[in-house]
């Protein structure tokens, strides 16, 4: 029995063999490890998620064995399009990277698939090779100075603000209440580095009317 059931597993897994499907899992892992690298070189702090870089090998991998069904079956190939659609994923993607890192293990799987491993490790190493030039680049990160106090803030508190940073300091919100005034200024990373730097915010609450001030990054990490 064990020797007719090797002899339907062997014949019956389409026209790859066991051995190229051991070649094509092989390919895959390797170029997944080089995506695993590259994004863990290219992502720091809160931005990187393991969990989210083993799910890009595994996306690799997943891919080879979908390929490697559907082999050069038409009929299969529809099926599996079809069955895949109604798929639908909620993950957040935190860095706009992460969609091209998706795309990547997404083709290596293929190739793999295929067994075109040249274009695999070829196309894997530029991309690698670029991602770790590039790939270290920040988005220009803006921040928002916020300053409530009481109702005698207005005229003052605009001022000091425009003359600290050279009237580059856009003001985004003022909102008015019965006896208090809030303000958002938006400000460039360097205003955000002298803001931290000169300790402005001492000189803020050198106004007697400053009740609060707080500067939030766009990251959502509130610097003071």
């Amino acid at each position: 029995m064990n020797e007719n059931l090797l002899y339907y597993l062997t014949n019956h897994a389409g026209s790859i063999t066991t051995q190229e499907l051991l070649i094509n899992f092989l390919a895959a892992i390797i170029a997944g490890a080089i995506i695993f690298l590259s994004y863990r070189f290219s992502h720091s702090g809160a931005v990187y998620s393991g969990r989210f870089n083993v799910s890009l090998w595994m996306l690799a991998l997943v891919t080879t064995m979908v390929m490697c069904v559907i082999g050069n079956n038409i009929a299969l190939s529809l099926g599996m399009v079809g069955a895949l659609s109604i798929v639908r994923f909620r993950t957040a993607i935190k860095d706009a990277r992460d969609t091209a890192y998706i795309f990547w293990a997404i083709a290596v799987g293929i190739c793999c698939g295929i067994s075109d491993f040249v274009t695999a490790l070829i196309g894997s190493i530029i991309i690698f090779l670029l991602m770790l030039a590039i790939g270290g680049v920040k988005s220009n990160t803006r921040y928002l100075l916020i300053i409530r106090g009481g109702k005698d803030l207005s005229g003052e508190i605009q001022t000091l603000i425009q003359d600290t940073f050279k009237n580059k300091a856009r003001l985004c919100v003022k909102n008015m209440g019965r006896n208090s005034v809030e303000y958002i200024f938006e400000l460039s990373e360097k205003q955000a580095e002298k803001y931290r730097n000169e300790k402005i915010s001492e000189k803020l609450f050198e106004v007697e009317a400053v009740e609060e001030v707080n500067l939030v990054g766009q990251n959502e990490e509130i610097a003071e």
